[in-house]
């Protein structure tokens, strides 16, 4: 199917809509849909949260909105102003019933003549199944348009979908030498004002955020949103095999304690978890494996309470672990122009790591940003 320039136009301000959804809609993904008449816009929207309408409904209601502007509709239906117009919608029409009504039976209750499909939905249920209604109830429809670009976005979902599990990304601040604290353990503040705003801004876009024991123990973080970023608190999530952070923490005893989990296994003391678990903390007892929470368990768990993604903030054992067991699919890296040195200083990723470096992991989509006074963010998917 080849595309117009115009096409390409109106998907990319879908593209642009759907970015608007971004840590607001989980377990949904992002959406966004422009509605063209004539060539021009009629209606646009985008998924704004989970369990309201869709993105296709807003781009309707706006397009009804401004035909009946001025005129008494009192004692008569709106009119079809989407009658034979063209969609364009950054992933594919949901087909069934959830907590809204199929968005097939809107576009084809709408009258749209054609409609413009960037990706497919990535549930194997669902997946082709809306463009077949659509084209039965004689619709055109062109899909693969900027699919791409559409799919990237919504990748912590389709991750989700397809295997129950979130999307995990690694992050961590540290100086030019790879060294997230000096020998002493100070580690505030390597980076600056402006690094630290950027990483907040990562963490309004997630589901959840998790730290190990060590890192509560050493920093005693809020794992809250700061810096001026506002959004929806991430669940603040501890690993804990043996119960060793303090019930005294921040994350225990705030005002978001009930928006903290805490994966531990039996050999925390159940005096430990008992006192968590009446301050309203949600304590999950998973299997030990050497010793230490069994990460793969924990990720499902997670993705059985509707986390698409998790953002990994250290220590670094709880980094190293996970990237032994080759869980973390996306890494950011912010880079202070400060050299620590130290053998003893605290590295961004311990764990065994590569034996040879044949086996290292190997980074790809490798993009570099600049931030602050020299500093860098660094962010790259995983081979």
């Amino acid at each position: 199917m080849a595309f117009s320039k115009d096409d390409e136009q109106f998907m990319r301000r879908a593209l642009a809509l759907a970015r608007c959804g971004f840590g607001k809609t989980s377990p949904n993904p992002v959406v966004g849909a422009v509605l063209v008449k004539h060539g021009r816009v009629i209606g646009e929207g985008w998924h704004k949260r989970a369990g309201g309408p869709h993105a296709e409904v807003f781009a309707f209601r706006m397009a009804n909105a401004a035909r009946t502007r001025g005129r008494d509709v009192r004692a008569s239906t709106p009119p079809l102003a989407a009658r034979r117009s063209t969609l364009y919608v950054t992933m594919e029409p949901c087909s069934t019933w959830g907590k809204t009504p199929p968005c097939t039976d809107a576009i084809v209750a709408a009258g749209v003549r054609r409609v413009v499909v960037a990706a497919l939905d990535p549930n194997p249920k669902h997946n082709g199944r809306g463009l077949k209604i659509l084209r039965r109830a004689g619709i055109r429809v062109d899909a693969g348009l900027l699919a791409d670009e559409a799919t990237a976005m919504n990748e912590a979902f389709n991750k989700w979908i397809a295997t129950g599990t979130p999307f995990v990304i690694a992050k961590a601040a540290m100086s030019l030498d790879g060294k997230i604290a000096t020998r002493t353990g100070d580690a505030q503040w390597i980076t600056s004002e402006a690094a630290r705003r950027e990483a907040h801004k990562l963490r309004a876009r997630v589901d959840a955020v998790m730290v190990g024991a060590n890192t509560v123990i050493r920093d005693n973080p809020r794992l809250t949103l700061r810096h001026g970023v506002r959004g929806r608190q991430p669940w603040r999530v501890v690993v804990d095999a043996r119960g060793r952070s303090p019930c005294q923490a921040r994350v225990y005893t705030d005002r978001f304690r009930h928006r903290t989990i805490v994966f531990t296994t039996r050999l925390s003391s159940s005096q430990w978890r008992r006192t968590l678990a009446l301050r309203n903390v949600v304590v999950i007892v998973v299997p030990a494996k050497k010793g230490r929470v069994h990460l793969g368990v924990a990720l499902r768990e997670l993705g059985r309470m509707e986390s698409t993604n998790v953002l990994i903030e250290g220590g670094s054992e709880l980094l190293g672990s996970l990237f032994d067991a080759r869980l973390v699919d996306n890494v950011v890296l912010f880079y202070a122009p400060v050299i620590i040195g130290g053998r003893d200083a605290v590295t961004a990723v311990a764990g065994e790591g590569a034996s040879q470096v044949a086996r290292a992991i190997r980074l790809v989509d490798c993009h570099c940003q600049p931030i602050g006074k020299g500093e860098m963010l660094v962010e790259a998917r995983v081979a």
